[in-house]
């Protein structure tokens, strides 16, 4: 047999039992379910490298054994890469804070709809301040309009805020912001 027709031998077996294999190493539960994917590709690695896979009488037979063979690999590996004690439990720290991503989230909502009841020119005079961090001259030059009426839109934006915001929601933001 030509190296053409053993991979092509190969890829029939890959395409024909991939999904077989999957359900075969979740049957076993040997290996975690992220690592399903890369324990199968390992094993069709390694029949890629086997030269002679015209001896193979049983295909599948042989797939599955390797695989038994490759998840019991993994998972003596993974048992040496990542001790089970109960004392590393004690370092970990959780990265994540829901209460405050909660916090954060109804303040965006809140803030959203306050911008909402702005007009127009309000808001784009406000995202040419805060976003583009341009000043009250730098903003007249670019809308064509007095920096008197800039300084106008801009208080009449800041009370129409106020009206809409809850203080109190924005003092109770995590890391003091206002």
């Amino acid at each position: 047999m030509n190296d053409s027709d053993a991979q092509r031998r190969l890829t029939h077996w890959f395409l024909q039992w991939r999904a077989p294999l999957r359900k075969f190493l979740i049957g076993r539960g040997t290996v975690p379910a992220s690592d399903l994917d890369d324990v199968a590709q390992e094993v069709f690695l390694r029949l890629l490298r086997y030269d002679r896979t015209e001896l193979v009488e049983h295909p599948q037979a042989y797939l599955y054994k390797m695989a038994g063979n490759v998840s019991a690999e993994w998972a003596l590996s993974a048992r040496r890469r990542r001790p089970h004690g109960p004392e590393w439990l004690a370092d970990l720290v959780a990265g994540d804070q829901p209460e405050e991503e909660a916090g954060e989230a109804a303040l965006q909502v809140t803030v959203g709809r306050a911008l909402e009841t702005l007009t127009a020119q309000q808001r784009t005079v406000m995202r040419l301040q805060f976003f583009e961090g341009l000043n009250r001259a730098q903003i007249a030059s670019r809308l064509g309009v007095s920096e008197r009426s800039v300084k106008r839109v801009l208080v009449k934006s800041y009370g129409k805020l106020r009206e809409k915001l809850d203080l109190n929601l924005l003092r109770e933001l995590p890391h003091g912001r206002e």
